[in-house]
């Protein structure tokens, strides 16, 4: 054979090579998969990628409607190898576990121009804002108890449970960066090396203390993956424990999050800086259920009915709870959301503004609650600061209306002008509308 013809022949040895390897890949042996199931392709639109993850994971339920399956597919976002039909090799390299939204890995896994860390202006950048906000970073809490205990001089922070920049250089607060506070502990008191041992997992980068009620996941999903008070799953997919703590209660992110979810979090117990622990309410049955009233707030809490009746998200706006990407010193620097927001004052009604623009972020978020309903054309109360509460909307008679995010109940709501109130005009706060419209606890 000429030397022409043995490197045509080598050449095409190769290539029929190549074919049955890329063939291989399409078509993997079924004797490899666990149970002898027949394998289950997938080719998603944005890898245009084969992956089997279906062939065990059959039932599992589509992560949202804005996530279809057909498009995301499973490892676009989950990481490990779609190639793989054991469950040794097909996990290898998953991001972040089973929750790619921990901050660990959410900018490889939730991340891109296109994704969650996108333009501020197109309101995608919420890896930024998430990761830089008081929930992740517990800068208040470090700062208030560094400053009890004589370790600053006042109430600035300057240090986060994970180091943190701000985003973008730019920082209405004056705080552009925020240190490791271990770094911070060799000279601090022992009371503060305490605190930053017990007390510092209380956010979304650190897991959950193993209590009832109390048990989510990390990241993104602390919020937008509901849990149970077990921490189990009782979704579909046969593959995932049902026994096992430590998973969403279904495989599945919301926007309508109730107020159960923000409390694994919150109003369940005090951290004491006399002893440095945590120390769970007494008031509750063991098994954390309890009527909504109580369940509510701390029995130091003040509330009106509409604050128990309503959910978190009712209320507290995306930037209020997201972040707005700006590092902050204390939750009071953030939170603005007051009674008058809704219910105006004595002399004017709530702020509100006509959605023109289609565009408008509001519809956005409005079309990915299960609950959201607006039209262009509609009036809808605003924020101090120009946030959008797309939920409460004026309509033509004059009225408001909040549609709640978790139910789609609707409730009116009522006004200060006109109303015989007698509030002081000088003081506008929500702890003022306490005074007169607290409710008592049973």
């Amino acid at each position: 054979m000429s030397g022409r013809g043995s490197l045509a022949w080598a050449a095409g040895i190769l290539l029929l090579g190549v074919m049955a390897v890329l063939w291989r890949q399409a078509h993997p042996p079924y004797a490899s998969v666990a149970g002898g199931r027949e394998p289950v392709r997938l080719v998603p639109v944005l890898t245009g990628e084969p992956e089997y993850c279906l062939t065990c994971h059959q039932g599992i339920e589509e992560i949202s409607p804005s996530h279809p399956l057909e498009v995301f597919g499973c490892v676009r976002c989950h990481g490990g190898n779609g190639l793989a039909l054991t469950k040794e090799d097909a996990h290898r390299g998953l991001l972040g576990g089973a929750n790619p939204s921990d901050f660990r890995v959410v900018e490889e896994a939730c991340g891109g121009e296109a994704c969650h860390s996108g333009a501020a202006s197109e309101n995608r950048d919420h890896i930024a804002r998430a990761t830089t906000s008081l929930q992740a970073t517990y800068a208040g809490a470090i700062a208030q108890v560094r400053r009890a205990f004589g370790a600053q001089e006042d109430a600035r922070a300057r240090y986060a449970v994970v180091p943190v920049v701000d985003p973008d250089g730019r920082s209405a607060t004056g705080v552009l960066d925020l240190l490791d506070l271990q770094a911070a502990l060799g000279e601090d008191p022992q009371a503060v090396r305490a605190f930053s041992q017990t007390c510092t997992t209380c956010h979304l980068n650190a897991p959950p203390p193993d209590l009832p009620a109390a048990r989510r996941l990390t990241g993104c999903a602390a919020c937008h993956a509901l849990s149970n008070l077990g921490g189990t799953y009782v979704g579909d997919d046969p593959t995932l424990s049902h026994d096992e703590p430590g998973h969403a209660a279904q495989h599945r992110l919301t926007l309508a999050i109730p107020y159960t979810q923000c409390n694994t979090c919150h109003n369940r117990g005090n951290y004491s800086l006399v002893d440095m622990q945590f120390h769970p309410r007494q008031d509750l049955p063991a098994d954390r259920r309890a009527p909504r009233v109580q369940d509510y707030y701390q029995p130091i809490a003040q509330f009106t009915r509409c604050e128990y009746q309503l959910d978190c998200i009712d209320c507290h706006t995306a930037q209020e709870v997201m972040g707005d990407g700006d590092l902050y010193s204390a939750q009071a620097e953030m939170q603005y959301v007051q009674c008058k927001t809704c219910h105006g004052t004595l002399q004017e009604p709530p702020l509100t503004r006509a959605l023109t623009d289609s565009a408008d972020p509001a519809f956005r978020r409005a079309f990915l609650n299960p609950y959201g309903q607006l039209e262009v054309g509609d009036e809808v109360v605003v924020t101090e600061r120009g946030e959008v509460l797309w939920n409460v909307v004026r309509r033509a008679d004059g009225e408001f209306i909040l549609t709640s995010k978790t139910s789609g109940r609707t409730y009116r709501v009522p006004l200060v002008m006109a109303s015989g109130c007698t509030q002081d005009p000088e003081r506008q706060e929500s702890s003022a509308c306490h005074a007169c419209h607290a409710v008592e606890r049973p």
